[in-house]
C-alpha cells in the first residue's frame, strides 16, 4: 500500500480527492486528507475504505510527522505555504506535487531534491499546467516539422458557464477570492515584435485584447504577469511575440477598472475603523468630494456615463449599500472581498466555465505563413465538482500516479513541459472530457 498525503481539501480539490479515491484500490493507494477543518477534510473523503481525514495545523511539528509516513505529498495549501512542505519533503525523501508556480524558496532546492532522488513536480494544475502541456505538444510537433514560431499568445479564464451567468460581471468565485481581488497587482511584462512591452496595475485592464473562442464568442484577454519567462521555459528564446493572459467576458475588464482607479483593491494599509463604516460612507472615502449622489460621483470620477453598463456592472455589487462592513482593521482589497463573496458566490446548481486558448502563427518549413489557434472548454458539473476543480485536481492526481509508478523518471524541480509528462496527461485527460480543439485560421 503506498501513501499519499493530501494537504487542503478546499475548493479545487474535490475532483483530485475523487480521482484518487476511485483509483485507490487498483493501484493500492491509501490517501489522507489533512486540512485544517476536520469537517471539511471529512466531507472529502466520506467514509472510504482507503482514506483517512485529518485535522491538521501545518505550521506545527504535525505537517513533519505525516510527510514522513506519506510516499507522496500533494500540497492544495496557498502557494506561500509550500516552501515548508518541500524542505520537509526534502528531509524525508518524499515526492511532492503542486499546481502552484514555481517559487525562488522551491526553485534553490533543485539541486537538494534531485541529490535525493527525488521529484517536486510543480505548476501542474489548469494554469499553471495544463496550458504548459498543451502548448508544448504543439510547439513540440511544429519544431518538429521544421516551422519557426513567431509569435505564441496563451490566455486563460475561469468563469461562469452561459447557463448559470445571471450577473452583469459574468463572473462568481471558483477559486481563492484572494487571488481574484489582488490579481494583476505587479506589472505585467512581455514581448512584442522583439519589443519588450510593460502595462502597470494601473492600466492593466484598460489594454485588453478581444479573443474570438468558437461557441461562446468574444473574450477580454489581459496579460498575465512576466510572460518573458517563459521563452526559456518553452524553448522559445528569440520568439519576436509571447504574451500569456488572462480571459474574462467583455465589459469585465473596465468594471474592474473602476475599482482599481478608485483605489478599492489597495492591500497595503488598513482601515481600522472598518467594522463602524457602512459601504458606502467607505466608498465616498476614496472619492475626491463629499457627494451624495455616489453613483453620479463615482461615474463623474471615472468619465463615463451615469448610465454605462460599466456602472450598472459596479453598482450590483451593493459597494454603495448602507450595510455595515463589520471588518475591523481591514485593507481596502480585504473590504472589497468581503461584499464581492456575497453577491459573486456559486450556487450549488451553478456551472462554471474553464476557456483556454492558445494563439499561433509560424513559418512553415516552406517559408508559409501560417496561424493556428488550440482552444479548450470545460463546464463544470456543479457547485463541488467544478470545471476549476476538475482541470486543477485532474492534472495533478495523473502525474501523481504517474510519479508512483514510476513513470517520470526526472528528479528535482520540475514543470510538466516534456513529453513523457505531457503525452500521458492530457491523452488521460482527453478521456476524461478535457479536450482540445485546433483550427488553421
Amino acid at each position: 500500500m503506498r501513501n499519499i498525503l493530501v494537504l487542503g481539501a478546499g475548493r479545487s480539490a474535490s475532483t483530485l480527492i475523487n480521482y484518487l479515491l476511485k483509483h485507490s484500490s487498483q493501484q493500492q493507494w491509501y490517501v489522507t486528507v489533512a486540512d485544517a477543518s476536520l469537517q471539511l477534510a471529512q466531507q472529502k473523503v466520506a467514509s472510504h475504505s482507503h482514506a483517512t481525514a485529518i485535522q491538521i495545523d501545518v505550521e506545527t511539528e504535525e505537517l513533519d510527522k505525516y510527510i514522513s509516513k506519506a510516499d507522496i505529498v500533494i500540497s492544495m495549501l496557498p502557494a506561500h505555504m509550500h516552501a515548508p512542505v518541500a524542505v520537509a519533503c526534502l528531509k524525508h525523501r518524499k515526492h511532492l506535487v503542486t499546481a502552484s508556480y514555481v517559487s525562488q524558496q522551491i526553485a534553490a532546492l533543485h539541486n537538494d531534491a534531485n541529490d535525493a532522488g527525488i521529484t517536486f513536480m510543480n505548476e501542474c494544475g489548469l494554469d499553471p499546467g495544463i496550458d504548459h502541456m498543451s502548448a508544448m505538444k504543439i510547439i513540440d510537433k511544429l519544431h518538429a516539422d521544421g516551422c519557426t514560431i513567431k509569435s505564441f499568445k496563451s490566455y486563460c479564464g475561469g468563469l461562469v458557464a452561459p447557463q448559470s451567468n445571471n450577473n452583469p460581471w459574468g463572473y462568481k468565485f471558483t477559486w481563492n477570492p484572494r487571488n481574484v481581488i489582488l490579481a494583476g497587482q505587479s506589472t505585467a511584462r512581455y514581448i512584442e515584435n522583439n519589443s519588450y512591452k510593460y502595462i502597470p496595475y494601473n492600466r492593466l485592464f484598460t489594454q485588453t485584447e478581444s479573443i474570438d473562442i468558437p461557441d461562446f464568442g468574444l473574450f477580454d484577454g489581459y496579460a498575465n504577469r512576466d510572460s518573458l519567462s517563459y521563452r526559456n521555459v518553452y524553448g522559445l528564446h528569440n520568439i519576436p511575440t509571447l504574451l500569456r493572459g488572462t480571459l474574462r467576458y467583455e465589459g469585465y475588464c473596465k468594471a474592474w477598472d473602476v475599482f482599481v482607479r478608485l483605489g478599492l483593491t489597495d492591500d497595503s494599509f488598513k482601515i481600522e475603523n472598518a467594522s463602524n463604516l457602512s459601504y458606502a460612507k467607505w466608498l465616498s472615502s476614496f472619492l475626491p468630494k463629499h457627494t451624495t449622489n455616489m453613483r453620479q460621483a463615482v461615474a463623474d470620477f471615472y468619465g463615463i456615463d451615469v448610465n454605462d453598463k460599466v456602472m450598472d456592472a459596479v453598482w450590483f455589487t451593493g459597494i454603495a449599500s448602507d450595510d455595515l462592513i463589520g471588518l475591523d482593521n481591514a485593507s481596502p482589497a480585504q473590504i472589497l472581498q468581503h461584499k464581492l463573496e456575497q453577491c459573486w458566490q456559486l450556487q450549488p446548481n451553478d456551472k462554471d466555465l474553464i476557456v483556454m486558448v492558445h494563439l499561433f502563427d509560424y513559418e512553415d518549413a516552406n517559408k508559409k505563413k501560417q496561424q493556428l489557434k488550440s482552444w479548450l472548454t470545460v463546464i463544470g458539473d456543479d457547485a463541488a465538482y467544478t470545471a476549476m476543480a476538475n482541470t486543477v485536481g485532474l492534472p495533478l492526481a495523473i502525474v501523481t500516479k504517474l510519479i508512483l509508478n514510476g513513470q517520470i523518471k526526472d528528479t528535482g524541480v520540475l514543470l510538466p513541459v516534456k513529453a513523457d509528462v505531457y503525452n500521458p496527461i492530457l491523452n488521460e485527460l482527453e478521456t476524461l472530457g478535457v479536450v482540445f480543439n485546433e483550427s488553421h485560421i
